[in-house]
């Protein structure tokens, strides 16, 4: 009788198909998923701009139209949030008011962007005398104190108004930007892959464009974002002290004007907390995205 040969279970190791590396960016964007902070204010962020960019569909009035039957009238069914001192509705110039809190914010802010991006990386990557005088303009710059220099900027434009405001918080806010861009340009211009596209006959241009700027864009990304806020809080400051946004073009700092009686103060307030709650609101969630940013770009962090 032939033996009947057993079978032996073949035992086939299969290997695992290798994960695919994650960028650096998709990195990042795992990190500031995990900031749950940094994410509920995004979100806030989020519903602010779009109540800015739906503003003629969610505004109940318009914010220039004046009820002449109640002046400073308290908050009632016609009017949610009340009428200022002119009859306007409260909450149609609040709602209106966050674009210009938002155009300020993000325009100046790109503006001095570019200018501190284009400064810093010209003074990292040349040194010498060009990064001496550049240098040295950016630290007589940083010397003034930033609120009085803007005063004085924006009473010298002329007339104030929205744009004056924003090209003078531009001009004056790339000095921080470039000192940032400059210590990156100075970290990572000697670095091998910098020196390769040198020695294939990269231009100065594409190297600075296609090297060196794309890795030092995370800080200036997390520095940008925190200039927003500043941005925010130094055009409500400029509007009521008269010198940014004027009337009747809604600003949340020229609404806060009638706050400067004590009577407005104790008996009205909501011709003052409104403003001053969504400029503390829009503050404070894009610091909780700056700093989610922060956390997010830091290459020293794990996952």
């Amino acid at each position: 009788m032939s033996e009947a040969i057993p079978r032996r279970a073949s035992t086939l190791a299969v290997s695992p198909t290798p994960s695919p590396v994650a960028s650096f960016w998709q990195l990042a964007l795992r990190r500031f998923l995990r900031h749950r902070v940094a994410v509920a204010g995004l979100l806030v962020l989020v519903a602010i701009s779009l109540m800015a960019v739906a503003a003629p569909v969610l505004a109940p009035h318009s914010p220039t139209a004046i009820d002449a039957s109640g002046f400073q009238a308290a908050p009632s069914a016609a009017h949610p949030l009340g009428t200022d001192s002119v009859g306007r509705d409260v909450l149609s110039r609040l709602i209106y008011a966050a674009r210009v809190s938002l155009t300020v914010g993000i325009l100046a802010v790109a503006m001095y962007v570019v200018i501190g991006t284009t400064v810093g990386a010209i003074a990292g990557y040349y040194g010498g005398t060009v990064d001496l005088v550049l240098s040295r303009t950016m630290d007589v710059m940083l010397s003034f104190p930033p609120l009085i220099i803007i005063l004085f900027a924006v009473s010298v434009f002329g007339r104030p108004s929205l744009w004056n405001v924003i090209i003078v918080l531009g001009l004056l806010g790339w000095p921080p930007v470039a000192r940032l861009v400059r210590g990156q340009v100075l970290a990572l211009r000697q670095q091998e892959f910098v020196q390769a596209a040198r020695a294939v006959g990269a231009t100065d241009r594409v190297v600075m464009a296609r090297h060196l700027l794309p890795n030092a864009m995370a800080p200036v990304l997390v520095a940008a974002t925190f200039g927003t806020a500043n941005a925010i809080l130094i055009e409500a400051a400029l509007s009521f002290l008269g010198l940014g946004v004027q009337p009747p073009t809604p600003s949340w700092g020229n609404m806060l004007t009638d706050a400067q009686s004590l009577t407005v103060l104790e008996r009205m307030p909501w011709l003052w907390a409104p403003p001053g709650f969504m400029i503390l609101i829009s503050v404070l969630t894009i610091n909780f995205v700056g700093d989610g940013l922060r956390d997010a770009l830091d290459p020293g962090l794990k996952l």
